[in-house]
This record gives C-alpha cells, structure tokens and sequence, in this order.
C-alpha cells in the first residue's frame, strides 16, 4: 500500500476582535486597546511573552483605528514619511536593539505619527525598559509611553487558546484532549502553539485521529488527571 501523503497545510489565524478570549491576564491589555483616543501622550507600548495574543490585539486595535502594522525590522527613513499619515503600530521594537538606522527610522516615525495627531503603538516581549535601546532619545521616549502587558494564562484561557490554535488548522480533536494538554503542557502560549502544531503534524503523518493517547505519548506525562 502506498505510504499516505501529509499536507502541512498553514494555519488560518481568526484575528477578529470577536475571536480575542478576555480573561483575568489580559483584560488589563484589551482595555487599554479599547480607550486608544484616551492613551496619554497618544502612544501605548504592549509587551507579553511570545504566542500570548499580542498579534493578536494589535490586529484588532488596527482595524478599530483604521491603522497600519508595520515590522521594527522593515523600517528605513524613506517610508516614514507615508507610515507617518496615519495610526500606526509597531510590532518587536526590541528586535532593533542594536541597529542605529531603524532605531533612528522609529525615532522620526515616533515623533511624526504624534505630531500629526495619530496614535502609536509599539509592542516586545519584555517590559520597555528592558528594550535596551541604544538610541536614548528613542529609549527614553518609549519609556515614557503608557505600558501594559499581557500575563501568563490562567487554565480557562489555556483551554481557549488551545481551542482556538485547533480551529485555525481546522482541526477537532477528542473532548478530552484539550482539558489533558491544560494540566500536563507547558503552561505557556508558546508551547501551545507548538504542541498543538506538532499533534497535527504527528496525527497526519500515522493517519490517527487526535486523541488524548497521542497526546500523552507526546507529552511524556503520566495518564493522570491530577
């Protein structure tokens, strides 16, 4: 018999501010993404550990503001100019830590946006004054931005992150695979979005559906609700 074929096909992210869960760890954030008109001094920057919905929310705050989304890593002083017109977000200021010219390109971009009566807002992983920055101008004027963060998920976020994650590769696996993953994975949105990418990819590969034995042989976790 012909060996089965297994397509990774890419997930289809739901970014719409109806697909956003509101939970204890982020309410602060999608509040604050809400009053953007009242931000002091017009800007927000927005940190939280990788795959905990940050994207997520600035697509929502986009599309509330009619605003662009750019890269930290694509900017150069040619398109501050254009990416000045408008509300703006800048997504891992970080990443540019230690490049003069996009740190320059921001600086200018930062002070044109505000200038024009638009809101900015830049987003990392950690808090603002762990960016390192090696501009002051720009450091100081990133500090100087109302900050909030999205927190480590709780159990019941957990459960609809990994739900969602599922759905996005459209995918439905067992009633009891999700509450299993919630007490025995990493509690990290990061190593949800891995685990539920590598039970897809396992359960194609050896034609299975995705149950919770599957999960527990990748885990590696004792078969236990405890």
């Amino acid at each position: 018999m012909a060996e089965q074929l297994s397509f990774d096909l890419p997930a289809k992210p739901a970014l719409g501010r109806e697909d956003f869960f509101v939970a204890r760890s982020n309410a602060m954030a999608v509040a604050m993404i809400d009053q953007s008109p009242n931000w002091p001094g017009g800007k927000l920057t927005l940190t939280g550990p990788e795959g905990s919905g940050k994207t997520h929310l600035v697509h929502v705050w986009a599309s509330q503001q009619n605003a662009r989304i750019v890269s930290a890593t694509d900017l150069s002083e040619e398109r501050i100019p254009d990416l000045s017109t408008g509300p703006i977000a800048v997504e891992d200021v970080p990443d540019i830590a230690a490049d003069a010219d996009r740190q320059t390109a921001l600086f200018h971009l930062h002070n044109l946006v505000l200038a024009n009566g638009h809101p900015l807002l830049m987003t990392g992983q950690v808090a603002p004054n762990l960016w390192n920055l090696s501009l002051p101008d720009l450091q100081s004027r990133v500090q100087a931005a109302a900050h909030v963060s999205v927190e480590p998920p709780d159990d019941a976020l957990l459960a609809v992150v990994l739900a969602k994650l599922f759905n996005d590769r459209q995918i439905l696996p067992r009633p009891d695979v999700i509450p299993y993953l919630v007490h025995h994975m990493d509690r990290s949105f990061a190593a949800a979005a891995r685990m539920v990418a590598l039970l897809d990819k396992v359960s194609l590969s050896e034609r299975r559906a995705l149950t919770r034995s599957l999960a527990i042989r990748l885990i590696g976790a004792p078969d236990s609700d405890e």
